[in-house]
């Protein structure tokens, strides 16, 4: 019988093809080498997995942090010239303003179930974001509560232990199939994946397109 909900948090919930973000993402492309949105993406987001890969036990680091390295790398290795200052002040407005996808907030009025957020983002912004947003979730489970980043099966396992719940009495919505699906098939929690932009198929786990189809009477 399924108790409780985890839910992840980017891409799942908020958008990543937001304003902030595309504000970001003009604002490298006009003040470093990097001359296109794609490159700079690529360039970010692999600095990211590996600091995320690379954040654990006494080495963690807060996403502010990583932010700052990742803005001197660019710089060092870029040309970025820009205001560092600015551009992390952008970046702090992604994780709490980057709007929901139209299908969150009537999930969560409908859910039947406590719905808990796990996310690699600090707890901080997580709790201003829901704040603003107008969500109440009943809990939000964050990588530095743990000193380790998604997919280590150390932040699912607090999410257990915080929500009271068994493996088995838990289902987790993603939209990563390495964060999401397979990190939470490691620790016994049964994954649906959301895919929100194509039709997939995944042997054995559950596909959704939208949190509209999400039937609570049978998930």
């Amino acid at each position: 019988m399924t108790k409780a909900i985890f839910m992840d948090y980017t891409g799942t919930m908020v958008m990543e093809d937001e304003p902030y973000t595309r504000e970001l993402l003009s604002y490298f492309v006009s003040h470093s080498d990097l001359k296109d949105k794609g490159e700079v993406l690529k360039v970010v987001w692999t600095m990211i997995k590996k600091l995320e890969s690379e954040s654990f036990d006494d080495a963690f680091i807060k996403n502010d942090d990583k932010v700052d390295i990742i803005l001197e790398h660019c710089a060092k290795n870029y040309g970025l010239n820009g205001d560092l200052v600015h551009m992390h002040d952008i970046w702090r407005k992604i994780w709490v303003e980057a709007p929901l996808f139209d299908d969150v907030k009537p999930f969560f009025e409908r859910s039947t179930l406590p719905i808990y957020i796990i996310s690699n983002d600090d707890l901080g912004y997580l709790k201003e974001s829901m704040a603003l947003k107008g969500l109440n979730p009943a809990g939000i489970i964050s990588a530095e509560m743990v000193s380790a980043c998604k997919p280590h099966r150390r932040i699912f396992e607090k999410a257990l232990e915080i929500s009271g719940v068994k493996p088995d009495e838990v289902v987790l919505i993603g939209d990563s199939i390495t964060s999401d699906v397979e990190a939470a098939k490691a620790v016994g929690i049964r994954p649906i994946y959301l895919s929100r932009s194509k039709d997939i198929e995944l042997e054995g786990v559950k596909v959704i397109r939208s949190l509209d189809n999400i039937d609570f009477k049978t998930i």
